[in-house]
């Protein structure tokens, strides 16, 4: 342990992180509301979904019941699925979507599967067992238009107060960002796919 004489290194750094202290905890403990929050994840880069199953898995750690609807991924078989399956008493999980849009290619196919995806949305917040939902690429639905942006706005925004929903997928509309608690951009430094890497099991799926 290095020696903390006056005026040391060790003593000056232990001073300025003492008053580091007194100011965090002034902060933190100025923070008094506690509320359901309206959360979006967007951007180019890699990692929006991936950060909304992390945060479902802290909910599960705390018993909490989690949802999830995938307005654009079909029915496949991914590693998050299949291990939030394991928590089938805490977890409902619905993917809705029939795949990316040049996949489909069939606008009145995709949004007719927005519809079926927003029904199922709408379900789980008004099941009042739920504490957290997922909406994976909801972005991508609002993005092209298979739904109303005024009609999800109002719903979002009509949830029960205790309800934490987080919105994934690129290039969220304005308004849903000015409406959200928190929103985080992910930004694209590099991607592997650029070097010739193909999606890989564990890492993308």
């Amino acid at each position: 342990m290095t020696e903390e004489t006056p005026g040391s290194e060790a003593a000056r750094h232990k001073a300025k992180m003492a008053k580091r202290k007194a100011v965090q905890d002034a902060e933190v403990a100025a923070k008094t509301i506690e509320k359901g929050l309206l959360i979006v994840h967007t951007g180019a880069g890699k990692g929006k979904s991936t950060a909304a199953f992390g945060l479902m898995l802290r909910a599960l750690g705390h018993g909490w019941r989690v949802g999830v609807v995938q307005f654009i991924k079909g029915a496949w078989s991914t590693g998050e699925r299949t291990a939030l399956e394991r928590f089938a008493d805490l977890v409902t999980w619905k993917s809705m979507g029939e795949g990316f849009t040049w996949e489909t290619q069939d606008r009145d196919r995709d949004v007719a599967a927005a519809g079926r995806a927003w029904a199922a949305a709408q379900a789980m917040m008004a099941d009042p067992g739920i504490r957290l939902l997922v909406l994976d690429e909801l972005n991508i639905a609002l993005r092209y238009d298979y739904l109303p942006l005024e009609t999800v706005l109002a719903a979002l925004e009509a949830r029960r107060p205790d309800l934490h929903v987080v919105v994934t997928g690129r290039n969220a509309k304005p308004e849903l960002v000015a409406a959200a608690d928190l929103v985080t951009e992910m930004t694209a430094v590099r991607h592997h796919f650029a070097a010739g890497v193909k999606a890989q099991e564990g890492i993308e799926f």
